[in-house]
């Protein structure tokens, strides 16, 4: 049986690898100093499209 000593913390805490990962990202964004800070920001942006299918044929997409 393994001890509860080997777990990640960030397990131990209830989140997943990619909610940690994603908090570090924005710590690490937010202690940039200008303009690298603007520009990681916006780096961080992230658009996709969505089409609904109906009848065997995608509808028009929408951009999220």
């Amino acid at each position: 049986m393994a001890s509860n000593a080997a777990v990640p913390f960030w397990r131990a805490a209830g989140m997943t690898y990619i909610t940690y990962s994603n908090i570090c990202a924005n710590l690490v964004r937010n202690c940039l100093k200008e303009p690298h800070k603007t520009e990681a920001i916006n780096r961080e942006k992230v658009h996709f499209s969505i089409s609904k299918w109906e009848g065997g044929k995608p509808q028009r997409p929408t951009i999220r």
